[in-house]
Parts: structure tokens; C-alpha cells; sequence
């Protein structure tokens, strides 16, 4: 309970004391200002000598390659073979050392970060903060997935109005927005996830922004019905991934064998074969769904009554989210049966 002064020597004294916290304020954020100027200071430093390190690691990597390809007769010993295939990976150490290095150090954006923040620094420059902020980008996925299939559940089966639909699609487009560019932040911060379960989100923005612009007609509700219980099943199997895979994750990274960033995604991971017995058909039964709403699209497109862009852009939007999840989960699964093979041989 805050002291509450009465008297006016009460109240001289009080503003005595608060002059002394004013004035220990003031040392400390001086102090403070002065810690963050060296710590830029450091930043620069480290990363300038970072980059001027991994050029002349690139220089002396060709030179290597040179002296083993061109050295004159007779060749090289074995000793010498061994002496250079040590520094050859040696130096893979040390450029995987200088990625974790760069984790900790302000970058530049990519370009879509830089597009939608501008030059903010993002990187997040300890271990609590990069983890704090991942999981509560996991929270979020999981909020708005239970969000989404309330929302679809509604649309398809209890209310049937365009209004309603549209705040769906707006919902859609603005979740994964915020998934994109939440990645990419922690991306810039250390994350793992790359390749098509990135692009992936681009494409479902895109598809969710055609069907908001879907205007209300005979082929709209022809396909309606076929697309709200898709986005039904799309949340109930990422409602089931977000919880097997984060228990995987939990015990992977207990065991010291997955990075500490790395995320949940939508699709198979080779880190989730262990213990899988379940998830698999749900993922491509749901692939196949994404075909089955291409078709369904192309087949709509060919009907006289079609004066919709957006059922051709649906339809393309669907086919290379199919072609993406199903050939990316077949190429993993292909590959860890594969190295399972090859371990029992």
C-alpha cells in the first residue's frame, strides 16, 4: 500500500525522498544509454568481422579446390589430402557457428518483411525473448484455428448469409497475413522453417483474398457449401497437427536432437515419424480434397453461365497447394523410409 503523506513536513520529506529516486533514475538510464551504445557498437563490430571472416574462408576454400586440382606431378600425399579435408570441415563448422552467431545480430530484412515493416530491426537479441515470441506464435495458430472452425461451422451449417462469408474470407486472408509475416520474423531469428511451408501460407493468403472478392451468385453457392466444409476439416486436422507435433517437438528438444526454434507446420516433417501412426491419412486425404476443389473449379469455369474470374484463380490457387503439400509430404516420407532402410541393412 503506497505511503499516502498528511502534514507539510510530511510532504517536504516525501519530496525529498522522491528528488533522490529522480536523481538514482537518471544515473541508471544514463548508465542504460550508455550500455546500448556499446552494445551497437559490439553489433557492428561482430557482424563486420563476421563477414570479413566468411570472405576470406570463401577464398581459402577456392584455393584449397585449386591446389588439389592443379597441383604439379607428383600429387599430393595423403597427409596433405588429410590436412586439407580437415580445413574443408573445419570450415563447415565454422560457418554453421556463424549462422547461430547471426541469430543474435541485427540483419537486414528480406525483402517482404521490408515491403510490409520497412527497415525495422527485428532480430530479437536473446534466448528468452526468441522463445517467448515463438511460442506465442504457436498460441496464436492454435487460437485462430479453433477460432476458424467455429467460424466455418457456423457458416455451413447454423447461417447462410454472403455478409457472414465475406468476414469469414476477411478472417482468412488477415490469419494468414499475420502468419507470413510472423515467420519471416522468426525466420530472421533462427527458425528452421523454410522452403514450401512458407510459400504455402502466400498462396492460401492469395486464394483467401479471390474468395473474399467472390461476388454472390449461382456458381458462388454451387461451390460454397464444398468450401466451408473443407476449411471445417482443414481446422480439425491442424488442430491435430499443432498437438502431436508439439509434443514431438518437446521431446525432441529435451533429447538435445531438434533445434529450439524450430516450429509446427502444416504437413510432415521427418522429425515426426516417430511414434506416427495416425496423422499421415488425415494429411492426404486432405491434399486430395484441395485436387477434388481444383477440379471442381475447372469444371465450373467451363459452364457457359461462368463470368467469374476468380472460379479460374480458385481452381490454379488449389491445384499448386495440392501439388506443393502432396509431392513436399511424399518426397519427406519417401526419404525417411528410405534412411529407416538403408539403417536396417
Amino acid at each position: 500500500m503506497l505511503y499516502n503523506p498528511t502534514g507539510l513536513n510530511e510532504c517536504l520529506r516525501e519530496w525529498e525522498d522522491l528528488e533522490k529516486d529522480y536523481q538514482q533514475i537518471q544515473d541508471t538510464h544514463r548508465l542504460y544509454k550508455q550500455k546500448l551504445e556499446e552494445v551497437t557498437k559490439l553489433q557492428d563490430g561482430c557482424s563486420t568481422a563476421i563477414a570479413r571472416h566468411r570472405k576470406k574462408l570463401k577464398e581459402l576454400t577456392t584455393s584449397l579446390e585449386s591446389c588439389k586440382e592443379n597441383h604439379p606431378k607428383p600429387k599430393l600425399s595423403p597427409e596433405d589430402l588429410d590436412a586439407i579435408a580437415e580445413i574443408s570441415d573445419s570450415i563447415k563448422d565454422r560457418t554453421n557457428a556463424f549462422s547461430e552467431m547471426e541469430a543474435f545480430l541485427p540483419k537486414k530484412n528480406g525483402l517482404y518483411l521490408t515491403l510490409v515493416l520497412g527497415n525495422v530491426n527485428v532480430t530479437l537479441l536473446n534466448k528468452q525473448s526468441k522463445f517467448a515470441y515463438k511460442d506465442e506464435y504457436e498460441k496464436f495458430k492454435l487460437v485462430l484455428t479453433v477460432i476458424l472452425f467455429v467460424f466455418s461451422f457456423t457458416c455451413r451449417f447454423l447461417v447462410s448469409y454472403r455478409v457472414l462469408d465475406a468476414l469469414f474470407n476477411f478472417l482468412l486472408v488477415w490469419y494468414y497475413c499475420t502468419l507470413t509475416i510472423r515467420e519471416s520474423i522468426l525466420i530472421s531469428n533462427g527458425s528452421k522453417i523454410k522452403g514450401w511451408w512458407v510459400f504455402h501460407h502466400y498462396v492460401s493468403t492469395f486464394l483467401s483474398g479471390v474468395m473474399l472478392t467472390w461476388p454472390e451468385g449461382a456458381l458462388y453457392q454451387m461451390f460454397r457449401n464444398q468450401f466451408l466444409t473443407y476449411c471445417l476439416y482443414q481446422s480439425f486436422v491442424q488442430f491435430l497437427q499443432y498437438y502431436y507435433q508439439s509434443g514431438c517437438l518437446y521431446r525432441l528438444r529435451a533429447l538435445g536432437e531438434r533445434h529450439n526454434m524450430d516450429l509446427t507446420v502444416e504437413g510432415f516433417q521427418s522429425w515426426m515419424w516417430r511414434g506416427l501412426t495416425f496423422l499421415l491419412p488425415f494429411l492426404f486425404f486432405g491434399h486430395f480434397w484441395q485436387l477434388y476443389n481444383s477440379i471442381t473449379l475447372f469444371r465450373m469455369f467451363q459452364l457457359p453461365e461462368c463470368k467469374e474470374w476468380q472460379v479460374l484463380m480458385c481452381g490454379c490457387s488449389y491445384m499448386v497447394l495440392f501439388l506443393g503439400n502432396f509431392f513436399t509430404t511424399l518426397r519427406v516420407v519417401y526419404q525417411k523410409y528410405n534412411q529407416d532402410k538403408f539403417k536396417t541393412l
